[in-house]
């Protein structure tokens, strides 16, 4: 029984875990790297074609969207996931590698432009998110499913995300029977819509996220609706947009649920019908799954509101942009406005034409609503910049930047002690990720002095043998530097991942009869014939 830890070490992106357990090869999360990277990750120990099984604690793209790349290098096996997340995972995934063709198309049509001739190809492509979606297998909260002979998994609520979830497997191996749980991000308590963090009793060792390991929420839940309402109450009042970054699945079903608490109180005067457009195609999606999903993951004042016949995210004056014609046209309206919109920490999508219309225009507010990572535009806006450059337009920045404090979908320090403390004996040992280089350290140190719990946080490459309780090895952090950083891969790279695959595949026939080992041999033999000159 091995531990490798991968990625989202003392870094909040690119989760990432390895478990080596009665012969099988198991990821639990496979997530997108966003903003800066800090620290070099380390490769998965086996070829993609040799993992058995993916578990999946949530949709987020920091833990999923790697997950089509592991199909185009040759991954077969099972993705396991909450039903919940299985809806949003349809979706995200297909709206990443859409996003990953358009940069690629982007980009190519550049180096067209200044002679460059090495294109570039997309990390992957619609048919790798097409083939890893119909690799998933959803899974009900609370239920114990049997991954192979040795090993059990169960998915728990953990009030992140529609349909997150910790993720607890037991392993047999002969006599030695060992419990991990995968804590995935622990959610806020009292967010609108869905339910509080559930605890788990019991376990031998637990893998936690540190995103706010270091910060305490407000002692008092801020009042979200009051303040939102202030904020689009002067922004109106001198004529401008409010324009909000905001995660397409989650964070934006959340905003919805407070404006049309804003809208049934009427809490804006002299603008009570105030249009409010989503648009984000993802998001639009998104919101449809979360009402597919509401007896199952939905908290009881939601509920309340549904067995009373109100729709807790939708209101008279929202307007959802599905097409590219309709998103432009929210631009040429000069109608005081709530704009939410894609991506969250406005590094992609469609939030960068409305920054490019709004960001100058000294009546208009930028209300960010969610975590901002190191490196990203939205954290530049949040620190004070003065200008940017969108498009290849540089662009000053007169307009209002304000943070809508305390929301959060990720627990606080206390939150996260709470959770822990839920275990009825102390595990042998807590290993502190996802989250930033100090925080890490620092929450490690916490449990440590608060909590008696024996903590690591470990970087990326580090070892652990889940029988004899130790270290096979401790990794040292690898600090990235500018040249390291890729922003794409080319055919040649592809090919590579080919061979990957390839190999992959040979290891997995060993045992197969000589008959067809030889058939197969005189195939690859034939095509390095061809191909070698």
């Amino acid at each position: 029984m091995k531990l490798m830890f991968i990625g989202a070490d003392h870094e909040v992106t690119g989760s990432c875990h390895y478990l080596n357990a009665c012969g099988k090869h198991i990821l639990v999360d496979y997530g997108m790297e966003q903003g800066v990277n800090v620290f070099e990750n380390v490769p998965l120990p086996v070829e993609a074609p040799l993992i058995d099984y993916v578990l999946l604690t949530h949709a987020h793209v920091d833990h999923s969207g790697m997950l089509p790349l592991l199909y185009a290098r040759g991954f077969r096996g099972q993705i396991l996931m909450t039903e919940a997340s299985a809806d949003l995972c349809s979706i995200m995934l297909r709206d990443c590698a859409h996003i990953q063709m358009q940069e690629a198309e982007w980009r190519n049509n550049k180096a067209k432009r200044s002679s460059q001739v090495s294109p570039k190809e997309p990390l992957y492509t619609m048919e790798d998110a097409d083939g890893a979606i119909r690799k998933i297998v959803p899974c009900s909260y609370g239920k114990e499913i049997e991954l192979c002979e040795g090993i059990k998994v169960r998915f728990t609520d953990i009030g992140h995300l529609l349909g997150s979830a910790s993720i607890e497997i037991w392993i047999t191996e002969g006599n030695e029977n060992r419990k991990i749980v995968f804590s995935g991000d622990i959610g806020n308590i009292n967010q609108p819509l869905i339910k509080d963090p559930f605890k788990t009793a019991e376990a031998d060792y637990v893998v936690m996220e540190s995103t706010y390991g270091d910060r305490i929420h407000s002692k008092e839940r801020p009042d979200y609706v009051k303040e939102l309402a202030s904020i689009i109450q002067e922004t109106f009042n001198r004529g401008g947009n409010v324009v909000i970054p905001s995660f397409a699945v989650g964070r934006t079903q959340e905003m919805l649920y407070f404006i049309r608490q804003i809208k049934e109180e009427r809490l804006i005067e002299n603008f009570p019908d105030f249009p409010v457009y989503v648009d984000s195609p993802l998001a639009v999606e998104a919101t449809e799954i979360f009402l597919d999903n509401e007896y199952e993951c939905f908290d009881e004042d939601a509920m309340d509101l549904i067995r009373r016949g109100i729709n807790p995210i939708t209101f008279p004056g929202l307007h959802l942009s599905i097409t590219s014609d309709e998103s432009k046209a929210i631009n040429f309206d000069m109608t005081p406005k709530v704009i939410i919109s894609a991506s969250g920490m406005c590094e992609a999508g469609r939030i960068r034409h409305h920054l490019k219309h709004n960001l100058w225009r000294q009546e208009c507010t930028i209300l960010f609503v969610g975590y901002q990572a190191v490196g990203t535009l939205g954290r530049a806006l949040l620190e004070g910049a003065d200008h940017i450059k969108l498009f290849g337009e540089p662009i000053e920045i007169r307009a209002d930047i304000k943070q809508l404090a305390g929301i959060s979908g990720h627990a606080d320090k206390n939150g996260l002690l709470d959770w822990i403390g839920g275990f009825e004996k102390k595990p042998k040992k807590v290993f502190v990720v996802h989250g930033e280089d100090s925080v890490t350290d620092s929450f490690a140190q916490c449990l440590i002095d608060e909590c008696d719990l024996d903590a690591y946080a470990p970087y990326s490459g580090t070892r652990f043998d889940l029988i004899t309780n130790t270290f096979d090895y401790v990794a040292e952090p690898v600090r990235i530097t500018p040249k390291k950083v890729k922003t794409g891969t080319d055919v040649f790279s592809r090919l590579l991942a080919a061979g990957q695959r390839l190999l992959g595949v040979i290891k997995k026939c060993e045992g197969y009869p000589n008959k067809e080992l030889g058939k197969f041999a005189d195939q690859i033999n034939s095509l390095c014939d061809k191909w070698d000159r």
